[in-house]
């Protein structure tokens, strides 16, 4: 009896999972999206900085990821995605460059950029339009 019992609850917990899973991409919002996304990451490949030093920098270490939308990073020129980062303050957002956040490496594959550098290209990732 007690193994009966046990298969009923974790079928009951089962048919929860897969409604919680079918139910949680509703709630999302349409900036989002997967297409709304891969759009994004299509501008931020043709964004770079005006400056060209800071442009071979972005090109080498930044786009690989803040470019491409095959990664979490916030992409270049998506305003929103990057406000509540900036809303932290430029210190923390060259702090976590430096330091690695999440799933951003140490540096940000930058090795020689000075924190003025990894400043400016936040900021140029921030505010690209």
């Amino acid at each position: 009896m007690e193994l009966v019992s046990l298969r009923r609850s974790l079928g009951l917990v089962g048919i929860f999972l897969i409604l919680a899973l079918l139910t949680s991409g509703c709630s999302k919002s349409p900036d989002s999206t997967v297409a709304n996304r891969a759009a994004l990451g299509e501008r931020a490949l043709s964004l770079t900085p005006a400056d060209s030093d800071l442009a071979e920098i972005y090109i080498r270490t930044c786009r690989s990821c803040h470019g491409t939308g095959a990664s979490a990073a916030p992409l270049t020129g998506d305003l929103d995605n990057w406000k509540p980062r900036m809303d932290k303050g430029m210190d923390i957002l060259v702090d976590n460059a430096i330091n690695g956040f999440q799933g951003m490496p140490p540096l940000g594959l930058c090795f020689e950029c000075s924190p003025e550098q990894f400043e400016q290209l936040i900021a140029f990732m921030a505010t690209a339009e």
